[in-house]
């Protein structure tokens, strides 16, 4: 188990996991606006040192639709990521109108 997080100056590196579940009455259009957005965080944020994200493969009933992971040099990182003028804007104008849930948890990489 991780330590607790000391603060902005702490070098830990930081995994930051986020998994979305979009209203069904979402259209294709709204999706993929979601997506197309995903997609440009890595250039706009300086701060990801690595970025994926994924609709489920549909393999189980009862998932999440779509998984977002981020990977950032320390907790100051994730901090600017968080606060980022694009990332907040893809949130509020394309995942916010059709978020039914989220699950987040930002932890420390080992080994």
């Amino acid at each position: 188990m991780a330590a607790p997080t000391r603060g902005c100056n702490d070098p830990r590196v930081i995994r930051h996991c986020v998994l979305l579940r979009l209203d069904p009455r979402a259209t294709d259009e709204q999706r993929r606006a979601v997506l197309d957005g995903l997609a440009t965080m890595p250039d706009k944020i300086e701060a990801i040192q690595r970025y994926e994200f994924g609709l489920d493969a549909g393999l189980a009933d009862g998932n999440w639709d779509l998984a977002v992971t981020a990977d950032f040099a320390d907790v100051a990182g994730y901090r600017v990521y968080a606060g980022h003028e694009a990332h907040v804007q893809l949130i509020t104008e394309r995942i916010k109108p059709i978020l039914a849930d989220r699950a987040a948890v930002q932890y420390e990489i080992t080994g």
